[in-house]
């Protein structure tokens, strides 16, 4: 169709009708001026989780630079899905993002007999905001100084020793049944609503070993309150100075919890774009970069297209790893 003949139909439809000839145009215009209202970010967890503190960190950036107040919005219940489904049935418009985590869109598929969302057809990915160390904690009350002597107490006294985690099908509870059956530990897994519950009963003695994130651990770990083992990535942290686990004699051995912001499939790319930039900058400022690393957290703010691969990638590995532990939920 030629310029003057769509300049012509134009006329007769309308600015509207042309425009929606052109979506391109249209989600353009919508990236020039987004956000024009708040944005939420769902956090389906409790407060005082990775997660949560990551959401109000680029929470409160964005709102310095675009203006707009960002909220952040707890939602917590069946090992985050609740909190992941609000923003599945949310507008795609950008206005609703979910700082999801690896177990609502890697390792619940997996997991849960039936699944209220699909952890890849009802989001739209725009970047990996962390990959966070995880670290092999035990109560300073229990005589356990290496991981040889957690397992062999474990087995000496079956039944007996309780591990916490934020939640079923959390990167805890994962990463510490993985360590069981790599070595024939005896622990009963005690989930908390949340990963802030399960650290202070960690500190009260409560629940006296988990495989917590490093972030919400390692100032107790400075001041003695917990004892660190080994960390479960494949590289030593930053943060603590311990072995890996692999290292520790649990060869094989890697774990590590992520976190990274999806919105609803069908968002307009422009705009999905422009949160990926700006996020991905407040992640590279040096101040937030020193902050995290020091937390024992690895800043990412990659694009929607590698995070995307990202996510791919790790629901193939835990999918090999959950299917032959046996494990449900309903």
């Amino acid at each position: 169709m030629s310029l003057i003949k769509l300049a012509r139909l134009g006329q007769r439809l309308g600015l509207a009708g042309l425009l929606a000839l052109s979506p391109g145009l249209v989600a353009a215009e919508n990236a020039d001026n987004y956000p024009s209202r708040p944005i939420t970010i769902v956090v389906p967890f409790a407060p005082g989780g990775s997660n949560d503190t990551l959401a109000r960190l680029v929470g409160r950036d964005l709102e310095k630079k675009w203006r707009q107040p960002v909220v952040i919005d707890n939602r917590t219940g069946a090992g985050g899905n609740l909190g992941a489904l609000a923003v599945a049935r949310s507008e795609p418009d950008g206005y609703n993002l979910v700082m999801a985590s690896i177990g609502t869109h890697a390792v619940n598929p997996f997991l849960y007999k039936k699944m209220p969302y699909d952890a890849v057809k009802d989001f739209q990915p725009v970047t990996l905001v962390a990959k966070v160390d995880l670290v092999l904690v035990v109560h300073p009350s229990l005589p356990i100084h290496s991981v040889q002597e957690l397992i062999d107490y474990s087995k000496k006294n079956p039944g007996q020793l309780n591990y916490a985690s934020g939640g079923n099908g959390s990167s805890q509870h994962l990463a510490t049944e993985l360590f069981k059956h790599l070595t024939g530990a005896d622990m009963t897994h005690v989930p908390y609503k949340g990963s802030g519950n399960a650290i202070a009963d960690l500190l009260g003695g409560q629940v006296p070993v988990m495989i917590a994130d490093m972030p919400l651990v390692a100032a107790h770990i400075r001041e003695g309150k917990l004892r660190a083992l080994a960390v479960g990535s494949a590289r030593r942290s930053a943060a603590i100075d311990v072995p890996t686990l692999d290292e520790a004699g649990v060869k094989g051995y890697e774990a590590y919890a992520w976190y990274g912001l999806f919105a609803r499939a069908g968002t307009p790319r422009p705009i999905v774009d422009k949160l990926q930039t700006e996020i991905g900058g407040i992640l590279h400022d040096p101040g937030n970069q020193a902050f995290l690393r020091e937390l024992g957290a690895v800043p990412s703010g990659n694009t929607p297209d590698e995070f995307a691969a990202f996510q791919k990638a790790e629901m193939d590995k835990w999918g090999e790893i959950v299917r032959p532990l046996g494990m449900t939920l309903d």
